[in-house]
């Protein structure tokens, strides 16, 4: 076992990082782990103290300092270091075209890290064409987040203004990472809570099984049985042959977006709930399944430290819920709220171990799943604070493909800065499923869901008849 690295102090992989390491292993591509995004302001930028700031910010970040390292039986550490040792170059894209910009920015988000003793993340300051400035920023998912990575932008953009503007406040500590660390350790090894949790989760598993419901119906399901002469198999490959991936994203207006956040804000459901709804009724739609299931990710970030700590905390768990068409629209958004509230008070358990203990019980062929998605909502913006002492500047982000992916399809939805609408970012393998198959998809969700909210004490079934 490895006690020191380099004179730091090792640690174990948490369980959510475990979960990355796992599936890269699998992967081929090994950019599936990888981040990319930027942030650019409608400003000039003084980028010798962008630069300073940037640094600044990963000496206040242990997470961002985190490299790895393996011992001779091939199990993996992380530790700490003291600084960054890089340069923060600046790319000049003001003469190229958004499109070039972009293709470089993709590229970049191609190249796998170094595994071992190694920075996981490199940042390059950038000019866009469109006379916008900022950041690209390239992270290895098992030391970032999508909150974790909002939350390290933010901090650059305060400790920037500070040093720029009069009267703008130094921002306030990040929270330790390794302190949470080590309450995530303690949990793994053998707590009561643990203890708790699995119990919760065994029961769940071992209560029923459930059923895969296909994005335009029930043909990969049949195929699956017939192929393996199983007619009650419940489960189906979802996956392709190929990692190969895009990223599609649909976007909806600022208007209507504010609909449903109204509709939340007033029924006290978060809107995770209502996408949830509106994607399991799809596929009740499409299938004719009141029995759906669908991966969901929960972020863990409850405390302020939880949120200000950095690293990676997301645990993906199976969202099961099964709903007959006579059940009220309201009254399945609150069947589910009272779930996920459920799931949330349990979601420190290793997703690995869920689906370890899954497979032994079901015994399904190898590759099969009940899941035909995940869904992620990423309520954080930077709007929230540390852009209002800008003004009215404009800013935007952008995220790039890393071009793999092992799940057939994930959708993230995140709120767009320019008018705080919803992007639907669709991250899917290119032949599992198809760009026609996810605008079908996503036109039916936003008609489920504003249906919905409009009549929301009409049956499911009805409804679903209205679409």
């Amino acid at each position: 076992m490895m006690k020191k690295r380099k004179g730091y102090d090792v640690y174990p992989l948490t369980a959510a990082q475990k979960f990355h390491f796992f599936y890269l292993d699998y992967c081929p591509n090994k950019a599936v782990v990888n981040i990319g995004t930027s942030l650019t302001i409608e400003a000039e930028l003084d980028f010798d103290v962008l630069r300073d700031s940037i640094l600044k910010a990963y000496e206040r970040s242990e997470s961002m300092r985190l490299q790895f390292a393996k011992d001779k039986e091939g199990v993996w550490y992380q530790y700490v270091v003291d600084e960054v040792k890089q340069e923060i170059p600046l790319e000049d894209f003001s003469q190229t075209t958004m499109e070039e910009a972009e293709k470089t920015m993709r590229k970049w988000t191609q190249v796998p890290f170094k595994r071992e003793d190694s920075p996981m993340s490199r940042m390059v300051m950038i000019k866009t064409p469109d006379g916008f400035s900022g950041v690209y920023l390239l992270a290895d998912h098992v030391i970032m987040d999508a909150q974790s990575l909002i939350c390290f932008l933010k901090d650059i953009i305060e400790i920037y203004c500070s040093r720029m503007y009069e009267n703008v406040p130094w921002p306030k500590d990040m929270a330790s990472y390794i302190e949470k660390l080590k309450k995530d350790l303690a949990y793994e090894a053998g707590s009561k809570a643990k203890a708790r949790d699995e119990e919760f989760f065994h029961k769940m598993i071992e209560s029923s099984e459930p059923i895969y419901n296909g994005i335009d119906g029930t043909a990969k399901l049949e195929m699956e049985r017939d192929r393996r002469n199983m007619p009650n198999l419940r489960a189906a490959v979802n996956v392709s042959d190929s990692v190969e991936s895009d990223l599609d994203t649909f976007h909806l207006e600022g208007e209507p977006t504010k609909r449903l956040m109204d509709f939340c804000k007033e029924k006290q459901i978060s809107l995770t709930c209502l996408l949830l709804m509106g994607l399991r009724t799809y596929f009740q739609k499409m299938n004719g399944n009141d029995d759906v299931s669908i991966n969901t990710a929960i972020a863990r970030r409850a405390t302020l430290k939880e949120k200000k700590c950095g690293g990676t905390r997301i645990h993906s768990f199976p969202f099961r819920t099964v709903i007959s068409q006579d059940k009220k629209f309201m009254d399945a958004l609150l069947e589910i709220r009272d779930q996920q509230n459920e799931l949330f008070r349990h979601a420190n358990y290793d997703p690995v171990a869920y689906f370890a203990h899954r497979g032994q019980v079901y015994q399904n062929p190898q590759g099969c799943t009940y899941e035909p998605m995940s869904l992620t909502y990423q309520p954080m913006t930077l709007k929230e604070k540390g852009l209002e002492q800008l003004g009215d500047i404009r800013y935007k982000t952008k995220w790039y493909p890393n071009g793999a992916t092992t799940q057939a399809m994930y959708l993230t939805v995140m709120h767009r800065p320019e008018d705080n609408g919803l992007d639907f970012n669709f991250e899917h393998q290119v032949k599992a499923v198809s760009r026609k198959q996810l605008e079908y998809m996503y036109y039916y969700l936003c008609k489920i869901m504003f249906k919905g909210i409009e009549n929301p004490n009409l049956p499911v079934g009805d409804i679903l008849k209205l679409v």
